[in-house]
């Protein structure tokens, strides 16, 4: 077993994006910081388009020169491709927003996210790869009778009250050693260690689908600056949407996203069968693809929606997606990721400089934070419910901006919420309310649910 301190200011569960920045921004802090990632770097992940507001963490992080440096493709724009095979205009970044962060990249996961932990690392963060957190160490003392693996008073911790983490237990070949820590940062993705212990999790009462997707050599794509666009292209029945994502080696990520039941349920065959026959109904895509070769199985997974009801406790936060997952549609996973560990870090280093790691003090950005993504999850919804953008930009201009800052990922201030009263304006009579998130079920309510991801066997990006 390699060298692991015993002791650290915060430990931080997962070496993903949203762990990799709480963490490089608490060493820059002067925090004795401890990462631990279950897998072995480089891996597979999906979620390969970064949108424009990333630059301003990614700038905290000190990463922008070597994401300049790096071959990832150059994105500068979105087009979408309707139902009916419309393509519209690019949305160009810079035309909103004339600066360098209106250029960003498509990226390969395993790559962007090993240069995350290595910039970590270089900033003097302890991170080991390849070592499993089995649980997280709650303080005996507040919490009365019980043992630190406990079923009981531990797992309602995440009420936050009066229970305390003090630490992690992790395995190493074979081995248990416990960590004390005075701040524990859950990034463990889906996985959602803290979240599931607590039973913290609602799932979205809309969001519900699914995805298939592969990857393609030598697909067409635009040239110039349109080569590195995002395109989301309407599947002619509208019950879906592809996703194309040009990425570096003349690789194209091609998926489609649908209603976990359309996809998945009732289907005649495998999941080949089933992206096939979706790629063969939607000629906007099978006309980028008939004359590429595909590289790669078929990944699947089930992209249910959810939030925990909590971003921290005494002694504990959550981050990235062990917080929560919102719908792909608009690229925003990698965002609320890093602003997640940002927002977090920043609660951590003031709470700590205070004498403070309660509840209240490191969970201070959570309503924040929480407005943010629930922008999103409206423009989400109201692409699903067949909002014509182009039709709200017509009648009302003056917005296409403010709609446009939405989509690079501006979701942390109201002075976009001017957009919603035009939008409703434009509603149907018939127009059904949009449930909140936190109207949605619990785990217990709905054992269906998952978020499972299938791999296939050979090669990943």
């Amino acid at each position: 077993m390699s060298l692991i301190s015993s002791e650290y200011d915060v430990v931080v569960i997962g070496g993903g994006p949203a762990g990799s920045t709480t963490s490089t921004l608490l060493a820059q802090g002067g925090l004795n910081v401890g990462l631990f990632e279950r897998e072995k770097f480089p891996r597979f992940h999906i979620g390969e388009s970064l949108i424009p507001e990333t630059y301003w963490v990614l700038k905290r992080l000190n990463m922008l020169e070597k994401m300049q440096r790096s071959h990832f493709v150059k994105k500068y724009s979105v087009q979408f491709i309707n139902a009916n095979g419309k393509l519209s205009a690019p949305f160009y970044f810079w035309d909103n927003k004339p600066h360098e962060c209106s250029q960003t990249w498509q990226v390969v996961r395993s790559e962007f996210d090993q240069m995350m932990l290595d910039n970590a690392r270089e900033h003097g963060v302890d991170a080991h790869d390849g070592v499993h957190v089995i649980e997280v160490l709650f303080d005996r003392a507040e919490r009365g009778q019980g043992s630190s693996d406990g079923d009981g008073e531990a797992d309602r911790a995440g009420r936050g009250q009066g229970i305390r983490a003090t630490g992690v237990a992790i395995k190493q070949d074979g081995v248990r050693k416990e960590i004390r820590a005075k701040v524990v940062v859950d990034a463990s993705g889906q996985a959602a260690l803290l979240m599931n212990r607590m039973k913290l999790r609602l799932w979205d009462p809309v969001l519900n689908k699914g995805a298939i997707w592969t990857y393609w050599e030598g697909a067409y794509r635009d040239t110039g600056k349109n080569g590195g666009a995002t395109m989301v292209i309407q599947t002619p029945g509208k019950d879906g949407w592809f996703w194309n994502i040009p990425l570096h080696d003349n690789i194209v990520s091609l998926g489609v996203v649908a209603p976990f039941d359309y996809l998945f349920k009732g289907r005649q065959g495998n999941h080949e069968q089933t992206y096939q026959e979706e790629v063969e109904n939607t000629p906007a895509v099978k006309e980028r693809v008939k004359n590429a070769k595909r590289v790669t199985g078929y990944f699947a997974t089930r992209d249910y929606s959810y939030r925990s009801t909590q971003v921290a406790g005494n002694g504990w936060v959550l981050v990235g997606d062990a917080f929560g997952f919102l719908d792909p549609l608009y690229s925003s996973g990698v965002l609320l990721a890093l602003k997640s560990g940002e927002l977090a870090a920043d609660a951590i280093i003031d709470g700590l400089a205070r004498g403070d790691t309660g509840a209240a003090q490191l969970g201070a950005w959570g309503e924040t934070f929480n407005h943010g993504v629930d922008r999103m999850r409206r423009l989400v919804c109201e692409y699903y419910d067949g909002f014509s953008f182009g039709n709200f930009v017509r009648n009302y201009p003056e917005l296409r901006n403010t709609v446009t800052d939405l989509l690079i990922g501006d979701l942390f201030t109201d002075k976009v919420d001017k957009v919603w009263g035009p939008m409703e304006s434009l509603y149907p009579d018939d127009k059904q309310r949009l449930p909140t998130w936190r109207e949605g079920m619990v785990p217990e309510a709905a054992q269906h649910k998952a978020n499972e991801l299938t791999l296939p066997e050979g090669r990943t990006p």
